[in-house]
């Protein structure tokens, strides 16, 4: 169970997690989410890596590029959205998190997610897909498509999507990642035209 008194609920963040030994010696800061409290879409990312853990920010590497051209090609901006992690400290040489620790850090995301209260949670990859979907995912066939879960005791709708690195590493993938997107921005409103009502 999560050391939930490492939890601010005034500020959605963690502080003073000692939980994963690896992790503290890895990390040199605990990277919370950022962006408004109240945003209409959280994306959830897997881990920090160097660059993250660097700033104390999420997706300002070069997946974070790719994020932002592709918020911004769906008609949205990254300081409307709020991005966090599944895991908020750098795993050692930017290994994917163990099991154990994803557990160690899944109170925090329920937590945060609960704080926002998002109309859409946007899985960025096959870690958070299959942490808040709670089974195996294949992204790239699913990507694009939403899900309805319980998170926290709450309803929810998750919807998956590519991970904004895999593109950079397979540029055919492009066009899902930035179809997921403009899916999840007309889902919430924030193109301007919703279709909340078809899903």
């Amino acid at each position: 169970m999560t050391n939930h008194s490492c939890w601010n609920a005034e500020t959605a963040e963690v502080g003073g997690c000692e939980r994963c030994p690896a992790l503290i010696e890895s990390r040199s800061r605990i990277v919370n989410g950022v962006g408004p409290r109240d945003a209409a879409l959280l994306f959830v990312g897997e881990a920090p890596g160097a660059r993250e853990d660097e700033r104390g920010e999420p997706f300002v590497g070069r997946s974070g590029d790719v994020l932002d051209e592709a918020l911004r090609a769906a008609g949205l901006h990254r300081e409307d959205v709020r991005i966090t992690n599944c895991v908020r400290c750098r795993p050692p040489e930017n290994r994917d998190p163990t099991a154990a620790e994803r557990s160690n850090c899944a109170g925090y995301l329920d937590r945060e997610i609960a704080a926002v209260d998002p109309a859409l949670v946007i899985a960025l990859g096959k870690v958070p897909a299959e942490r808040l979907l709670d089974r195996d995912v294949p992204v790239t066939g699913e990507a694009g498509q939403i899900d309805r879960v319980r998170i926290g005791g709450t309803d929810r709708p998750v919807l998956v999507s590519v991970h904004p690195a895999a593109t950079l590493y397979d540029p055919s993938r492009r066009d899902r990642f930035e179809d997921a997107l403009v899916t999840a921005a007309d889902y919430a409103g924030e193109s301007g035209q919703s279709t909340f009502g078809q899903f």
